[in-house]
């Protein structure tokens, strides 16, 4: 007979690289707004967020997210209700999160940037009486507004908490060109809101597994799907945070990525507060703004995207900065190229710091990030092990038994940070939430992953990206990767591209550090420099010089929009024919 540790070992071979993490975490059964005042109670005087040098404490954040709450139950706001937030990492964004939290809504987190037929789309999906945005944005709601359930829609200005100074600064300058608001009975003005007497409202009762937030796939392919997300799945995946990373009461987190998206809203915001550090708050991502930000609010955390990285690396301000202060940096969200590890890294150590990038894994299904790089133990390529409570394995692709270790499959998850389900989507949720032979409820990733031996885990591709070229697999991540280390590539994407002889053939798209070089040589020189690396079915047949490669919203490689571009080429000049 094994012992009980054995056996646990056996299933989590990670928890060895666990040091002072603990394996497992006593996960309170309240909102998010419950929890958040408990954080609240422990630290009234610390800083919970700084905006652009507007500083609130843990008690005045608790101050204005109750009057919100009673000024949003004043508009007549109540239990079960959906509000769309549609807003930059800004104080009223959280504030109302949290608010509707307390009243029992459910927040629909879209991008700011959404346009007037996507915002139309997310209120209907959503079922969302109310909304919050910019008073910039009030154009794009009122065009959207028709045929979709939208009564009340309240205005924030960017200026609302800025300090007397860069107020007066914003509205001498950006300010001046926003348009002003028309008379319209559905506007409420957050300012006024927050400024009136409103009666005094109670937490209403919710049940911390029902629905709390409404969060969106990317849309990089097809119609956005509604993930619908629990206060349980908010709280232990900040909680599991909190603990893997260290993101305790003396940290503080600079919040670039934007809080539509799991990793914004749930690492840079909620694991911030569950924790009692200090959020930071980013409005505007800009390479130059984030390097003054890290100069001079020292945050000891940053994590973000492969793009962010890349960018603060050319960036003149960071490389002459202080960063001493950094005590974790950490890269999600697609595949962090070794080139950028290896030059954030050397610029960290020349300016006094003295820590790794660290490659994270997570998706919004999962609220966002589930496992990460031990800040201790690192392993080439690796996506890192499972925080607390959380499992993970790898499956035969098609299949739900578990492949041998070191064998590619199909990543699955499972534990507390796990989705409900889509919304409205009973069949898309049942393809992807499947309970296995073990009786656990998993969550079918569409990842292709590899574990080793010790449970770390090597994210390969989107099961979607895999290129089927003379029938064989290749691995778009794979070619990038040594498309990166040529010292002339800035930038890579790589697709598959529809040829009869080959099904798909291989096609890069190149950004090169000098423009200038661009030429049928270089091409030719990329495609060998290739063929020195890869088998030859993974090389590149053409390559094409770009002066910058499209990003989705969250600043990753938007791969889609050049493959549909290519199909559109395709088509147009009569070689396509394919849905």
């Amino acid at each position: 007979m094994k012992g009980e540790d054995e056996e646990m070992y056996e299933k989590k071979p990670w928890l060895k690289f666990y040091g002072d993490i603990p394996e497992t975490i006593d996960y309170p059964r309240v909102t998010m707004y419950e929890a958040l005042m408990r954080t609240v109670a422990r630290r009234p005087d610390a800083v919970a967020y700084d905006f652009m040098g507007y500083e609130a404490t843990y008690a005045q954040f608790a101050r204005q997210i109750d009057q919100c709450a009673a000024a949003l139950a004043s508009l007549g706001m109540k239990k079960g209700d959906r509000i769309t937030i549609s807003m930059p990492t800004s104080p009223q964004g959280i504030i109302c999160f949290y608010a509707a939290n307390k009243l029992g809504a459910v927040s629909s987190m879209i991008h700011p940037l959404s346009t007037p037929k996507e915002i139309a789309f997310y209120l209907n999906l959503s079922k969302s009486r109310f909304a919050l945005t910019l008073d910039a944005f009030y154009g794009k709601f009122r065009e959207a507004r028709e045929g979709t359930p939208l009564e009340t829609l309240i205005l924030a200005r960017i200026g609302d908490y800025l300090p007397f100074v860069k107020r007066i600064a914003f509205n001498l300058t950006k300010g001046r060109k926003i348009p002003p608001v028309p008379v319209d009975p559905m506007v409420r003005l957050w300012h006024d809101l927050m400024s009136r007497s409103h009666n005094p409202v109670q937490a209403a009762p919710m049940d911390v597994d029902e629905m709390a937030v409404i969060l969106y796939s990317g849309g990089t392919t097809g119609t956005p799907k509604g993930i619908m997300l629990s206060n349980y799945n908010f709280i232990s995946e900040g909680m599991q945070v909190s603990a893997f990373g260290n993101l305790t009461e003396n940290a503080s987190i600079l919040a670039i990525l934007p809080i539509f998206h799991g990793f914004g809203l749930g690492v840079c915001i909620n694991a911030a507060f569950m924790g009692g550090g200090k959020s930071i708050l980013v409005p505007q991502f800009t390479p130059e703004i984030v390097a003054k930000l890290i100069r001079k609010k020292r945050p000891t955390f940053v994590v973000g995207v492969p793009t962010l990285f890349e960018a603060l690396c050319r960036n003149e301000d960071f490389r002459r900065a202080d960063l001493s202060c950094l005590k974790g940096t950490f890269s999600g969200a697609d595949t962090l190229p070794r080139s950028v590890k290896e030059r954030f890294e050397e610029i960290v150590a020349r300016r006094g710091g003295n820590v790794k990038l660290l490659e994270g894994y997570g998706l919004t299904e999962a609220v966002t990030a589930i496992m990460a790089t031990p800040l201790h133990e690192y392993r080439e390529g690796s996506i890192g092990i499972p925080f607390p409570d959380m499992m993970a394995k790898v499956v035969t692709i098609g299949t739900t038994q578990e492949a041998p270790v070191g064998e590619e499959g199909e990543l699955c998850v499972s534990g507390p940070a796990v989705m409900l389900g889509y919304l409205d989507q009973p069949e898309e949720t049942a393809q992807t939430l499947r309970t296995h032979e073990d009786g656990r409820l998993w969550l079918h990733t569409g990842d292709v992953a590899s574990m080793d031996e010790d449970g770390f885990f090597y994210f390969k591709l989107r099961l979607k990206r895999m290129i089927k070229s003379s029938g064989m697999n290749v691995y778009p991540a794979q070619v990038e990767e040594v498309l990166y280390r040529h010292p002339d590539v800035l930038k890579a994407c790589v697709i598959g591209v529809p040829d009869e002889a080959q099904v798909q053939r291989v096609k890069a798209f190149v950004v090169l550090k000098d423009p200038a070089k661009a030429s049928p040589e270089m091409e030719r020189e990329l495609i060998e420099y290739c063929r020195g690396h890869l088998i030859k079915w993974s090389c590149p047949r053409e390559v094409e010089f770009r002066e910058s490669l499209p990003l989705t919203l969250v600043g990753k490689v938007a791969f889609n929009v050049l493959e549909q571009e290519e199909i559109a080429r395709l088509r147009a000049e009569g070689k396509y024919t394919g849905e």
